[in-house]
C-alpha cells in the first residue's frame, strides 16, 4: 500500500500547490515546446507570474537574470513620472509678443518677434501647434514684423544622428528629443486610389513650406504586399517628394509616417507654412534663439500628463519617451523651476538609473534613455516584476494601467492577441534580438496577476508564440474541472 499511497499524497500536494498558487519548477509544457519550435533556449527566457501582493508566487523562472527589456524599459519612466509629478502635471510652453501690436485686430502688426521656449512638450502636436498660433491670431497679431524664434536651449542637442541605432533614419521612432519637439518632426502621407484616372492620390499632411510632393502615384496590380518598397520613394532631396515606382490598387487607402530627411529645417517649414496657411504674415525667417529674461506674454499648456503617458505606452512611442525622460530629469534637477538649466541624455540616464536602484534594488539594473531604443539597458524579471508590485500599491496604478496595451483591442500595440482579448493589460517590447511583456493578467479565477516575460536571444521574434502561450498559462488559473461555463444565452 506505501507506493499508491506516496502516489497519492504526492497528487495530493501537487494540486494543493497548484491551486493555491504556489511556485511551479519549470515552463509550461506549451512554452518549452513553442521555444523549441523557435530554437530558443529555456535559458534565454525569463519569467515572473504572482500577485500583485507578491506573497502567491506561480512561476519563477531565471528571474533575476538581467535582459535587455526593449519597451517594457517604458514603465520605469512613465511610472517614475507618474508617481513623482503626479497625472494632472503638465508641460508649459512660454510664448513672447516682443513688441507692441500696431492696430491689434484682424490686420494688426506685431512689431518685433514671436519667441517660443521649448519645455519638452510631447504633445506640440499639428493640431495643438494649430491652436497656439491661433492663440496669437486672437491676440490681434496677423502679420510678425521680425522672426518666429525658438528656444531650443532646455535640453541638450543630442550627439547621436537620427539613424544611428538601426539605420532607419526616416522611421518616426528615430526622431531625436529636442525642447520645443512639433510634431515630432514627422510627416504622414495619405494615399487614397483613384480607380478611375488610375491612380492614388498623396496627400501630406501636414504640409511644409518650400518641400514639393508628388501628388498622384500610378496604381499597379497584384496584392497588398511591401506596398511601400513598390512606391520606390525618393527621398533624397528634402525639396522635393518623389514616387518612382507604383501604388497596389488592392492597399485602398493606407497611410505612411516619415520623419523629414531633414529634421533641422522641419520646424521652420511648418510653422512657416501653418502661420501663412491660416492667413499670416511673416517678413522674417523662423530661426533657433534665446528667449527674451522676462515673463512670458503666455503659457501654453500641454496635456494632463496620465495622457501623455497613455500615448507613451499604449502605442510605445520613443520619442515621446525620450521627452519626458528629459523633462521629468529636469524637474527632479529643479522642482521649482526657479532657474535656467540645461539636461542632456546623461542627466535622464542618471536620474532613471537612479530612482530604478533605488526603488527596484537587484543587481544588473542599466537604464539608459527610458524608451528603450538601446542594446545597452538591463533589467530582470524580478525587478520588473517588483515595479509592477509598487505600482498595485501605489495612488496613480489606475493610471498607469489605464495606459497599458489591452490584449485584443485595436487601441494598442496588442491587437494581436485576441486569445487573451480584455484579459490583459500589458506593455510589449521588441527589439531585433528581443520579444518582452510585462503587466497584469486578469485569471479566470478572478485572481488579477503580475506577468512578467523577457525573450533576449537572436531568435526571440520567432519565439513569439511561447509569449502568448505563457500569457495563456496564466490566465488559465483553475484546474479544468473548475472553469466556469455560461449556459446558453446566459450573461456574461
Amino acid at each position: 500500500m506505501r507506493a499508491p499511497v506516496a502516489l497519492l499524497i504526492g497528487a495530493c500536494c501537487s494540486l494543493m500547490l497548484w491551486r493555491t498558487g504556489w511556485c511551479a519548477p519549470q515552463l509550461p509544457r506549451p512554452v518549452l515546446q513553442a521555444l523549441e519550435r523557435a530554437k530558443v533556449p529555456p535559458e534565454a527566457v525569463a519569467v515572473v507570474v504572482e500577485d500583485p501582493g507578491g506573497t502567491r508566487q506561480r512561476l519563477r523562472w531565471n528571474a533575476q537574470q538581467p535582459m535587455n527589456p526593449a519597451s517594457v524599459v517604458k514603465l520605469v519612466t512613465t511610472f517614475a513620472a507618474l508617481e513623482t509629478l503626479g497625472p494632472s502635471w503638465t508641460w508649459q510652453t512660454p510664448v513672447w509678443l516682443d513688441g507692441p501690436i500696431e492696430n491689434p485686430g484682424p490686420q494688426g502688426v506685431l512689431q518685433g518677434h514671436l519667441h517660443i521656449k521649448g519645455s519638452g512638450d510631447p504633445k506640440l502636436t499639428h493640431e495643438r501647434l494649430w491652436a497656439l498660433l491661433q492663440r496669437i491670431r486672437q491676440l490681434g497679431v496677423r502679420e510678425i514684423r521680425g522672426d518666429i524664434v525658438l528656444d531650443q536651449s532646455a535640453f541638450q542637442a543630442s550627439s547621436s544622428t537620427p539613424g544611428e541605432f538601426d539605420g532607419e533614419a526616416l522611421r518616426p521612432y528615430n526622431v531625436q528629443a529636442r525642447a520645443l519637439m512639433l510634431n515630432q518632426r514627422t510627416v504622414i502621407y495619405h494615399f487614397l486610389p483613384d480607380a478611375p484616372r488610375g491612380v492614388a492620390r498623396v496627400v501630406a499632411e501636414p504640409e511644409l513650406h518650400g518641400v514639393k510632393v508628388d501628388t498622384t502615384v500610378p496604381l499597379g496590380p497584384g496584392p497588398c504586399d511591401d506596398w511601400r518598397g513598390q512606391l520606390k520613394a525618393q527621398w533624397q532631396d528634402p525639396n522635393r517628394v518623389r514616387w518612382s515606382g507604383r501604388y497596389p490598387a488592392a492597399c485602398g487607402a493606407q497611410q505612411w509616417p516619415v520623419a523629414h530627411p531633414d529634421p533641422a529645417g522641419y520646424d521652420s517649414r511648418l510653422l512657416q507654412a501653418m502661420w501663412v496657411g491660416m492667413g499670416g504674415q511673416l517678413s522674417g525667417t523662423v530661426r533657433e534663439g534665446p528667449s527674451p529674461p522676462r515673463p512670458a506674454s503666455f503659457e501654453w499648456a500641454s496635456p494632463p500628463l496620465a495622457d501623455v503617458v497613455r500615448d507613451i505606452n499604449k502605442f510605445s512611442n520613443n520619442t515621446m519617451a525620450q521627452q519626458l525622460a528629459l523633462s521629468w530629469a529636469a524637474q527632479q534637477a529643479n522642482p521649482s523651476a526657479t532657474e535656467r538649466i540645461t539636461v542632456g541624455a546623461e542627466q535622464a540616464r542618471t536620474a532613471l538609473q537612479t530612482w530604478a536602484q533605488s526603488r527596484l534594488g537587484g543587481q544588473g539594473l542599466r537604464m539608459d534613455n527610458g524608451s528603450g531604443l538601446s542594446r545597452e539597458q538591463r533589467l530582470s524579471a524580478d525587478q520588473v516584476a517588483t515595479l509592477l508590485r509598487l505600482a498595485w500599491a501605489s495612488p496613480v496604478l489606475p493610471e498607469l494601467m489605464a495606459s497599458l496595451p489591452v490584449a485584443g483591442a485595436p487601441d494598442g500595440t496588442l491587437r494581436r492577441l485576441q486569445q487573451s482579448a480584455g484579459r490583459a493589460h500589458l506593455k510589449t517590447g521588441s527589439l531585433r534580438d528581443v520579444v518582452a511583456v510585462a503587466g497584469y493578467a486578469l485569471g479566470r479565477s478572478g485572481q488579477r496577476w503580475i506577468v512578467v516575460v523577457l525573450i533576449h536571444h537572436e531568435q526571440a521574434q520567432a519565439a513569439r508564440p511561447a509569449l502568448e502561450a505563457l500569457l495563456q498559462w496564466a490566465i488559465q488559473d483553475e484546474p479544468p474541472s473548475a472553469v466556469r461555463t455560461s449556459r446558453p444565452n446566459a450573461p456574461p
